[in-house]
Protein backbone atom coordinates (compact mmCIF):
# COMPACT_ATOMS: atom_id res chain seq x y z
CA UNK A 1 0.00 0.00 0.00
CA UNK A 2 2.81 2.38 0.96
CA UNK A 3 4.63 1.44 -2.24
CA UNK A 4 1.54 2.22 -4.29
CA UNK A 5 1.09 5.54 -2.47
CA UNK A 6 4.71 6.49 -3.18
CA UNK A 7 4.18 5.74 -6.89
CA UNK A 8 1.07 7.92 -6.98
CA UNK A 9 2.79 10.74 -5.10
CA UNK A 10 5.75 10.52 -7.46
CA UNK A 11 3.50 10.72 -10.51
CA UNK A 12 1.66 13.70 -9.05
CA UNK A 13 4.95 15.44 -8.28
CA UNK A 14 6.18 14.86 -11.84
CA UNK A 15 2.92 16.18 -13.25
CA UNK A 16 3.14 19.24 -11.03
CA UNK A 17 6.71 19.83 -12.16
CA UNK A 18 5.76 19.53 -15.84
CA UNK A 19 2.57 21.57 -15.58
CA UNK A 20 4.24 25.03 -15.60
CA UNK A 21 6.16 24.14 -18.77
CA UNK A 22 3.02 22.80 -20.43
CA UNK A 23 1.11 25.96 -19.54
CA UNK A 24 4.04 28.09 -20.71
CA UNK A 25 4.15 26.28 -24.04
CA UNK A 26 0.47 27.08 -24.56
CA UNK A 27 1.07 30.77 -23.89
CA UNK A 28 4.38 30.79 -25.77
CA UNK A 29 5.47 33.07 -27.31
CA UNK A 30 4.63 36.33 -25.54
CA UNK A 31 7.31 38.46 -27.22
CA UNK A 32 9.56 38.36 -30.33
CA UNK A 33 11.99 35.51 -30.89
CA UNK A 34 15.54 35.68 -32.21
CA UNK A 35 16.87 33.41 -34.95
CA UNK A 36 20.64 33.63 -35.01
CA UNK A 37 22.07 33.05 -38.49
CA UNK A 38 25.80 32.34 -38.07
CA UNK A 39 26.73 33.52 -41.56
CA UNK A 40 26.72 36.79 -43.47
CA UNK A 41 23.58 38.06 -45.24
CA UNK A 42 23.00 36.70 -48.73
CA UNK A 43 24.37 33.20 -48.22
CA UNK A 44 22.33 30.01 -48.33
CA UNK A 45 21.88 29.69 -44.57
CA UNK A 46 20.69 33.30 -44.47
CA UNK A 47 18.22 32.87 -47.34
CA UNK A 48 16.69 29.74 -45.83
CA UNK A 49 16.66 31.17 -42.31
CA UNK A 50 14.90 34.37 -43.31
CA UNK A 51 12.29 32.47 -45.31
CA UNK A 52 11.45 30.28 -42.32
CA UNK A 53 11.55 33.24 -39.92
CA UNK A 54 9.07 35.20 -42.04
CA UNK A 55 6.50 32.41 -42.19
CA UNK A 56 7.05 31.31 -38.60
CA UNK A 57 6.34 34.89 -37.49
CA UNK A 58 2.93 34.70 -39.18
CA UNK A 59 2.16 31.38 -37.50
CA UNK A 60 3.32 32.34 -34.00
CA UNK A 61 1.85 35.82 -34.00
CA UNK A 62 5.21 37.18 -32.85
CA UNK A 63 8.10 38.43 -34.96
CA UNK A 64 11.04 36.08 -35.45
CA UNK A 65 14.01 38.40 -35.87
CA UNK A 66 16.92 37.22 -38.03
CA UNK A 67 20.24 38.12 -36.39
CA UNK A 68 23.37 37.54 -38.52
CA UNK A 69 26.45 36.69 -36.42
CA UNK A 70 29.06 35.39 -38.85
CA UNK A 71 32.57 34.09 -38.34
CA UNK A 72 34.66 30.94 -37.81
CA UNK A 73 32.52 28.78 -40.11
CA UNK A 74 29.44 29.36 -38.01
CA UNK A 75 31.10 28.86 -34.62
CA UNK A 76 30.61 32.43 -33.40
CA UNK A 77 26.87 32.61 -33.95
CA UNK A 78 26.26 29.01 -32.89
CA UNK A 79 28.23 29.54 -29.68
CA UNK A 80 26.15 32.65 -28.97
CA UNK A 81 23.01 30.56 -29.32
CA UNK A 82 24.38 27.78 -27.14
CA UNK A 83 25.10 30.28 -24.35
CA UNK A 84 21.72 32.07 -24.62
CA UNK A 85 18.95 31.58 -22.02
CA UNK A 86 17.17 28.24 -22.63
CA UNK A 87 13.74 29.81 -22.70
CA UNK A 88 12.69 29.09 -26.28
CA UNK A 89 13.18 32.66 -27.48
CA UNK A 90 16.57 32.03 -29.11
CA UNK A 91 17.29 29.54 -31.86
CA UNK A 92 20.04 29.17 -34.43
CA UNK A 93 19.77 28.24 -38.11
CA UNK A 94 22.89 26.11 -38.31
CA UNK A 95 24.15 23.72 -40.96
CA UNK A 96 26.01 20.45 -41.15
CA UNK A 97 29.43 22.06 -41.51
CA UNK A 98 29.24 23.79 -38.15
CA UNK A 99 27.53 20.96 -36.32
CA UNK A 100 29.24 17.86 -37.73
CA UNK A 101 32.47 18.89 -39.51
CA UNK A 102 33.83 21.58 -37.19
CA UNK A 103 34.19 19.10 -34.30
CA UNK A 104 36.82 17.32 -36.42
CA UNK A 105 38.56 20.32 -38.01
CA UNK A 106 38.91 22.61 -34.98
CA UNK A 107 41.26 21.58 -32.20
CA UNK A 108 38.88 23.12 -29.68
CA UNK A 109 35.35 24.46 -30.06
CA UNK A 110 33.80 26.96 -27.62
CA UNK A 111 30.71 24.75 -27.46
CA UNK A 112 29.81 21.09 -27.77
CA UNK A 113 27.40 20.69 -30.71
CA UNK A 114 25.59 17.72 -29.20
CA UNK A 115 25.66 18.65 -25.50
CA UNK A 116 25.10 22.42 -25.61
CA UNK A 117 22.35 22.54 -28.25
CA UNK A 118 18.98 20.84 -28.62
CA UNK A 119 17.73 19.95 -32.13
CA UNK A 120 14.38 21.41 -33.16
CA UNK A 121 13.95 20.38 -36.79
CA UNK A 122 15.99 19.72 -39.92
CA UNK A 123 14.62 22.20 -42.46
CA UNK A 124 16.16 20.87 -45.67
CA UNK A 125 19.23 19.80 -47.58
CA UNK A 126 20.90 20.96 -50.76
CA UNK A 127 23.68 19.69 -52.97
CA UNK A 128 26.55 22.08 -53.57
CA UNK A 129 27.56 23.39 -56.96
CA UNK A 130 31.03 24.02 -58.39
CA UNK A 131 31.02 27.29 -60.33
CA UNK A 132 33.64 29.31 -62.16
CA UNK A 133 33.89 32.80 -63.60
CA UNK A 134 33.13 32.81 -67.36
CA UNK A 135 36.69 33.98 -68.02
CA UNK A 136 38.11 30.68 -66.78
CA UNK A 137 38.96 28.60 -69.89
CA UNK A 138 36.89 25.58 -68.87
CA UNK A 139 33.30 24.97 -69.92
CA UNK A 140 32.95 21.54 -68.31
CA UNK A 141 34.19 19.84 -65.17
CA UNK A 142 36.40 17.62 -67.34
CA UNK A 143 38.02 20.69 -68.91
CA UNK A 144 38.55 22.25 -65.48
CA UNK A 145 40.17 19.04 -64.25
CA UNK A 146 42.48 19.05 -67.27
CA UNK A 147 43.27 22.74 -66.67
CA UNK A 148 44.19 22.01 -63.05
CA UNK A 149 46.40 19.09 -64.05
CA UNK A 150 48.25 21.19 -66.61
CA UNK A 151 48.72 24.19 -64.31
CA UNK A 152 52.25 24.81 -63.01
CA UNK A 153 50.82 25.93 -59.66
CA UNK A 154 47.58 24.94 -57.88
CA UNK A 155 44.38 26.71 -58.91
CA UNK A 156 42.48 28.62 -56.24
CA UNK A 157 39.02 27.67 -55.06
CA UNK A 158 36.91 29.12 -52.27
CA UNK A 159 34.17 28.09 -49.88
CA UNK A 160 32.11 29.53 -47.05
CA UNK A 161 34.93 28.85 -44.60
CA UNK A 162 37.73 26.61 -43.43
CA UNK A 163 36.29 23.19 -42.73
CA UNK A 164 32.95 24.08 -44.30
CA UNK A 165 30.99 21.56 -46.33
CA UNK A 166 32.17 23.36 -49.48
CA UNK A 167 35.78 23.04 -48.35
CA UNK A 168 35.43 19.31 -47.70
CA UNK A 169 33.53 18.82 -50.98
CA UNK A 170 36.29 20.62 -52.88
CA UNK A 171 39.04 18.56 -51.27
CA UNK A 172 37.12 15.37 -51.99
CA UNK A 173 36.75 16.36 -55.66
CA UNK A 174 40.46 17.21 -55.92
CA UNK A 175 41.38 13.88 -54.35
CA UNK A 176 39.12 11.85 -56.65
CA UNK A 177 40.21 13.84 -59.73
CA UNK A 178 43.91 13.63 -58.90
CA UNK A 179 44.49 17.40 -58.96
CA UNK A 180 45.89 20.02 -56.60
CA UNK A 181 43.93 23.12 -55.61
CA UNK A 182 44.55 25.77 -52.97
CA UNK A 183 41.61 26.51 -50.70
CA UNK A 184 40.76 30.13 -49.83
CA UNK A 185 38.26 30.31 -46.93
CA UNK A 186 35.75 33.14 -46.45
CA UNK A 187 33.20 34.18 -43.83
CA UNK A 188 30.25 32.79 -45.76
CA UNK A 189 29.35 31.92 -49.33
CA UNK A 190 28.27 35.46 -50.22
CA UNK A 191 31.70 36.86 -49.33
CA UNK A 192 33.47 34.15 -51.32
CA UNK A 193 31.27 34.92 -54.30
CA UNK A 194 32.54 38.50 -54.50
CA UNK A 195 36.12 37.40 -55.19
CA UNK A 196 34.94 34.86 -57.75
CA UNK A 197 33.08 37.59 -59.61
CA UNK A 198 36.20 39.77 -59.41
CA UNK A 199 38.29 37.00 -60.96
CA UNK A 200 40.49 36.55 -57.88
CA UNK A 201 39.75 32.83 -57.59
CA UNK A 202 39.04 30.18 -60.22
CA UNK A 203 36.29 28.18 -58.53
CA UNK A 204 33.68 28.46 -55.78
CA UNK A 205 32.06 25.46 -54.10
CA UNK A 206 28.82 26.61 -52.53
CA UNK A 207 25.17 25.75 -52.10
CA UNK A 208 22.94 26.47 -55.08
CA UNK A 209 20.87 29.29 -53.49
CA UNK A 210 24.00 31.45 -53.20
CA UNK A 211 24.57 31.48 -56.97
CA UNK A 212 21.16 30.58 -58.39
CA UNK A 213 20.49 34.01 -59.92
CA UNK A 214 24.04 34.40 -61.22
CA UNK A 215 23.85 31.07 -63.01
CA UNK A 216 20.59 32.14 -64.64
CA UNK A 217 22.06 35.39 -65.99
CA UNK A 218 25.37 33.87 -67.03
CA UNK A 219 27.63 35.65 -64.55
CA UNK A 220 28.98 32.36 -63.23
CA UNK A 221 29.31 29.00 -64.97
CA UNK A 222 28.17 25.80 -63.22
CA UNK A 223 30.50 22.86 -63.85
CA UNK A 224 29.11 20.15 -61.57
CA UNK A 225 26.94 19.46 -58.56
CA UNK A 226 28.08 17.41 -55.58
CA UNK A 227 25.20 14.94 -55.62
CA UNK A 228 25.07 11.37 -56.89
CA UNK A 229 22.49 12.33 -59.53
CA UNK A 230 21.73 15.49 -61.49
CA UNK A 231 19.47 18.09 -59.94
CA UNK A 232 16.06 18.72 -61.44
CA UNK A 233 16.79 22.46 -61.32
CA UNK A 234 20.10 22.03 -63.22
CA UNK A 235 19.47 19.07 -65.54
CA UNK A 236 22.34 19.89 -67.91
CA UNK A 237 24.95 20.10 -65.14
CA UNK A 238 26.63 16.75 -64.39
CA UNK A 239 26.77 15.27 -60.90
CA UNK A 240 30.21 14.43 -59.55
CA UNK A 241 28.74 11.09 -58.55
CA UNK A 242 28.44 10.29 -62.28
CA UNK A 243 32.17 10.77 -62.75
CA UNK A 244 33.36 9.45 -59.40
CA UNK A 245 31.12 6.65 -58.08
CA UNK A 246 30.33 7.06 -54.41
CA UNK A 247 30.90 10.82 -54.44
CA UNK A 248 28.00 12.60 -52.73
CA UNK A 249 28.03 15.70 -50.55
CA UNK A 250 24.98 17.68 -49.46
CA UNK A 251 24.49 20.35 -46.83
CA UNK A 252 21.56 20.33 -44.45
CA UNK A 253 20.16 23.37 -42.68
CA UNK A 254 18.41 22.98 -39.35
CA UNK A 255 17.19 24.86 -36.31
CA UNK A 256 18.50 24.25 -32.81
CA UNK A 257 17.96 25.81 -29.40
CA UNK A 258 20.13 26.08 -26.28
CA UNK A 259 20.33 22.86 -24.29
CA UNK A 260 17.85 22.64 -21.41
CA UNK A 261 15.18 24.50 -23.38
CA UNK A 262 11.92 22.95 -22.09
CA UNK A 263 10.90 19.96 -24.19
CA UNK A 264 7.35 21.31 -24.44
CA UNK A 265 8.70 24.45 -26.13
CA UNK A 266 10.95 22.40 -28.43
CA UNK A 267 7.99 20.27 -29.49
CA UNK A 268 5.84 23.36 -30.04
CA UNK A 269 8.50 24.90 -32.30
CA UNK A 270 9.00 21.60 -34.11
CA UNK A 271 5.28 21.34 -34.82
CA UNK A 272 4.97 24.92 -36.02
CA UNK A 273 8.07 24.82 -38.23
CA UNK A 274 6.84 21.59 -39.82
CA UNK A 275 3.61 23.46 -40.59
CA UNK A 276 5.67 26.21 -42.22
CA UNK A 277 7.55 23.63 -44.31
CA UNK A 278 4.26 22.11 -45.44
CA UNK A 279 3.08 25.39 -46.98
CA UNK A 280 3.02 25.14 -50.79
CA UNK A 281 4.62 28.57 -51.29
CA UNK A 282 7.47 27.72 -48.91
CA UNK A 283 8.07 24.35 -50.55
CA UNK A 284 8.00 25.96 -54.00
CA UNK A 285 10.53 28.59 -52.96
CA UNK A 286 12.88 26.05 -51.40
CA UNK A 287 12.52 23.71 -54.36
CA UNK A 288 13.44 26.58 -56.67
CA UNK A 289 16.60 27.05 -54.63
CA UNK A 290 17.52 23.41 -55.04
CA UNK A 291 16.68 22.66 -51.41
CA UNK A 292 14.93 19.39 -50.60
CA UNK A 293 12.48 19.98 -47.74
CA UNK A 294 13.04 17.55 -44.87
CA UNK A 295 11.18 18.48 -41.69
CA UNK A 296 10.42 15.60 -39.33
CA UNK A 297 10.87 14.96 -35.64
CA UNK A 298 13.38 16.18 -33.09
CA UNK A 299 14.67 12.62 -32.75
CA UNK A 300 15.23 12.25 -36.49
CA UNK A 301 17.29 15.44 -36.58
CA UNK A 302 19.34 14.33 -33.57
CA UNK A 303 20.07 11.01 -35.30
CA UNK A 304 21.23 12.84 -38.45
CA UNK A 305 23.64 14.97 -36.42
CA UNK A 306 25.11 11.89 -34.74
CA UNK A 307 25.52 9.90 -37.97
CA UNK A 308 27.01 12.81 -39.94
CA UNK A 309 29.47 13.61 -37.16
CA UNK A 310 30.72 10.05 -37.44
CA UNK A 311 30.75 10.09 -41.27
CA UNK A 312 32.85 13.24 -41.63
CA UNK A 313 35.56 12.09 -39.21
CA UNK A 314 37.34 9.96 -41.83
CA UNK A 315 36.88 12.45 -44.68
CA UNK A 316 38.41 15.28 -42.66
CA UNK A 317 41.29 13.10 -41.47
CA UNK A 318 42.08 11.89 -45.00
CA UNK A 319 42.00 15.48 -46.31
CA UNK A 320 44.31 16.64 -43.52
CA UNK A 321 42.08 19.59 -42.60
CA UNK A 322 43.00 21.05 -39.21
CA UNK A 323 42.22 24.49 -37.80
CA UNK A 324 43.96 25.94 -34.76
Amino acid sequence: MNHQRRKINGALAAAALFAPWAEWSQAFPTHPLRMIIPFAPGGTTDVIGRLVAQHLSDLLGQQVIADNRSGANGNIGTDLAAKSPPDGYTMVMSFDGTMTINPHTYRKLPFDPQRDLTPIVNVGQAALVLVTHPSVPASTIQEFTALAKAATSPLYYSSAGMGSTGHVAGELYASRAGIRMTHVPYKGGAAALQDLLAGQIQMLVTALPTVEGLIANGKVRPLAVTSSQRLRTLPKVPALGELYPGYEVASWYGLLAPASTPSAIIQRLNTDINKVLARPDVRERLDGLGVEVLGGTVEQFAATIRSDTSKWAKVVKDAGIQIE
